[in-house]
């Protein structure tokens, strides 16, 4: 396993069920927009990729007959078996690895969702070739994840916060940067949508165990910022904020 892959596993290892409880991941209106998907196409084969706590299985699972939660933290993928088994769901089954190398046969899904998981992922280009390789003809790709600026005063403001709160953080793509690795991989772009997510800081910062220097850290940028970057996020004096979110729907052609 390579440096990023084990550096993801190690910082995720022991807080599944803080992110199981998180409101952030629990909550959203892109879940509903995926239901909608699932059943108006007509899907049976789902791949959940980077499922972290599970939530978009649970949500999509009662609308097919097998949904895969894959991760590359074996802890998070045990969470979600032991979650889908309480709750009924006997169409999820677990199964742990890294986004880059899919173990599937090619055509296995007919839509694969990645939510909060891609600013992690070590090369999104070539996860995106591997999603195209196994989905099904006319199939669909959802990605949900936090947005990246094409402005570098907020690209660079956002992106060092993220680093500092989770030494995993990679990036976080800007909307061209998402274009681009749609188109490279042979995706056609069928729908962008942007959402607003509010973050509290204090379990923004707790759910990743943020050592106490890393957060104190974070709140003197926050303080000494441009108002340009202060405005845009929306920054509160105890340290919340707000950041743009992207909901992506690619297709894949017969």
């Amino acid at each position: 396993m390579n440096t990023q892959q084990q550096l993801n596993q190690d910082q995720y290892q022991g807080k599944s069920n803080a992110y199981l409880s998180s409101a952030v991941h629990a909550q959203g209106a892109e879940f509903i927009k995926m239901q909608q998907c699932i059943q108006q196409h007509q899907f049976k084969q789902v791949l959940d990729l980077g499922c972290g706590a599970g939530h978009v299985s649970y949500h999509v699972a009662p609308f097919t007959e097998q949904t895969i939660a894959y991760d590359i933290t074996p802890d998070m993928v045990a969470l979600v078996c032991q979650q889908a088994k309480e709750k009924g769901l006997t169409q999820i089954q677990g199964q742990q690895g890294a986004a880059e190398t899919l173990p599937f046969a090619d055509q296995s899904f007919d839509c694969v969702i990645s939510r909060y998981s891609a600013h992690h992922w070590q090369n999104v280009g070539q996860a995106m070739q591997d999603i195209h390789r196994v989905l099904k003809p006319h199939g669909k790709v959802i990605f949900v994840d936090i947005l990246g600026s094409g402005q570098p005063i907020l690209d660079t403001f956002l992106q060092t916060i993220e680093m500092i709160r989770d030494p995993s953080h990679v990036r976080d793509y800007s909307l061209q940067e998402w274009m681009q690795f749609a188109e490279y991989a042979g995706f056609q772009v069928e729908q962008v949508e942007k959402q607003t997510l509010h973050l509290d800081f204090d379990s923004w910062i707790g759910r990743m165990k943020t050592p106490e220097n890393g957060a104190a850290t974070i709140r003197y940028l926050q303080t000494k910022v441009s108002n340009v970057v202060r405005q845009y996020f929306e920054i509160q004096s105890d340290g919340s904020f707000k950041t743009q979110v992207i909901y992506l729907v690619l297709g894949k052609a017969g």
